[in-house]
């Protein structure tokens, strides 16, 4: 089943709308998430206004004032600057759903009342649960949903790019997604280890991010690892992937990997966020559509036991697993653990910054001896590469 393409956010014209004054907008601290609204906002800030009844939909930004410092003490800047918050700031930040087992079980709210935000992205959501070893959230009080001419402003309004319905994608290049038991196992490196081993062997790879909760860190570190294209789902107006109903989530996979495929790339590498129980995931693995978009999947564990089981469940979901990494590497009892009980190799997360290793997970999918505009073939691939050495990145913070 596909859908049509960026589906509409259906607001009708609401009244209780505000003016705000131009200077006051442009004062306020903006979020990662809003950062294509924001830059309309720098183009033509006498355009909005704010609407203060009206019950509030996933993506709408929200200008909004922090009354009570929590968890997060800093708001993810649209250049992904880590600014200071202080009590009485007004930060501009998106409404939207959270599933982070770490941190914050969050929804949309019904309406305008006081809420939280609950990523350094910047998410305004009510929390429902929370994990007992972090702080409350950061409290804030919603001044007015941001609209233009009577309407609420949603990213999508301004996000480059555009859902398309799912479809098959001959000539892509080879796609390896990174999946892992959890929150914290250790993805992101994973992903940015493997762009850099190949990208020191000479590819040209795409990197994205195709669920999760927007937050730059994971995109710059993919930029920093070599990738020459990144995405993630915020480019398409999206907050975050929680509750979005799943043909969306399905159609936004497949829309990156083409939007990630220039003429130029080599590979392309995907991230799909949390563990494989969660619940878009689980569904995404079982789903014909991405077995024939994803080629090899690499999967990340915290610990031995993790690995097995991640690796039992994307077995009988007939998904392919071409190596286990991540945090269970850092140990090497636990890695040696896991290979004794696993099919597939336990490589160290560093180790994939070796362009020999980095290329030993792509598929051999393109066998013609010259690749055609667009597609890929092992001829690609520079001879020298299997020698090449290259230093090790930087584990990311949590967001």
């Amino acid at each position: 089943m596909s859908i049509p393409t960026q589906p509409a956010v259906h607001h009708l014209p609401t009244p209780g709308t505000a003016p705000i004054d131009p200077d006051r907008l442009l004062s306020a601290k903006k979020a990662y998430t809003t950062r294509f609204v924001s830059a309309t906002i720098e183009e033509n800030p006498d355009d909005f206004e704010l609407l203060t009844e009206v019950a509030p939909q996933a993506g709408d930004v929200v200008l909004a004032r922090v009354t009570e410092i929590g968890q997060h003490t800093r708001l993810e800047s649209p250049v992904s600057r880590r600014q200071t918050m202080f009590v009485g700031d007004e930060i501009l930040v998106a409404y939207g759903d959270r599933y982070a087992p770490d941190q914050f079980h969050s929804v949309v709210p019904s309406n305008l009342d006081d809420c939280q935000l609950v990523a350094g992205g910047g998410l305004a959501s009510l929390v429902l649960e929370q994990h007992a070893d972090i702080k409350p959230a950061t409290s804030i009080s919603p001044v007015g949903l941001l609209a233009r001419e009577g309407r609420p402003v949603n990213l999508r309004d301004a996000a480059p790019h555009r859902i398309q319905p799912t479809q098959e994608q001959p000539g892509r290049p080879p796609v390896i997604a990174v999946l892992g038991t959890s929150m914290n196992s250790g993805k992101s490196t994973t992903l940015g280890c493997l762009v850099k081993g190949l990208t020191s062997a000479g590819l040209n790879v795409s990197a994205g991010k195709a669920t999760g909760t927007g937050a730059g860190n994971d995109p710059r570190l993919f930029e920093d690892s070599g990738a020459t294209h990144v995405l993630d789902f915020t480019d398409f107006g999206y907050p975050t992937t929680f509750k979005v109903d799943y043909e969306t989530v399905r159609s936004l996979l497949t829309s990156m990997i083409d939007a990630l495929t220039l003429t130029t790339t080599d590979a392309v590498v995907i991230e799909i966020a949390d563990g494989v129980y969660q619940g878009e995931t689980a569904r995404l693995l079982r789903d014909p559509v991405f077995q024939q978009a994803v080629d090899h999947v690499v999967f990340s564990a915290a610990d031995s036991l993790g690995a097995a089981g991640g690796l039992q469940v994307l077995d009988k979901a007939g998904v392919h697993v071409a190596a286990v990494s991540g945090l269970v590497t850092a140990s090497p009892l636990a890695a040696q653990e896991a290979s004794a009980v696993l099919t597939a190799p336990v490589i160290s997360t560093f180790d994939l910054c070796r362009p020999a290793t980095a290329l030993s997970l792509l598929p051999a999918r393109h066998t013609a001896p010259v690749a055609a505009v667009g597609e890929w073939s092992p001829t690609t691939v520079p001879a020298a590469a299997a020698i090449a050495e290259v230093p090790s990145v930087a584990v990311q913070e949590r967001a």
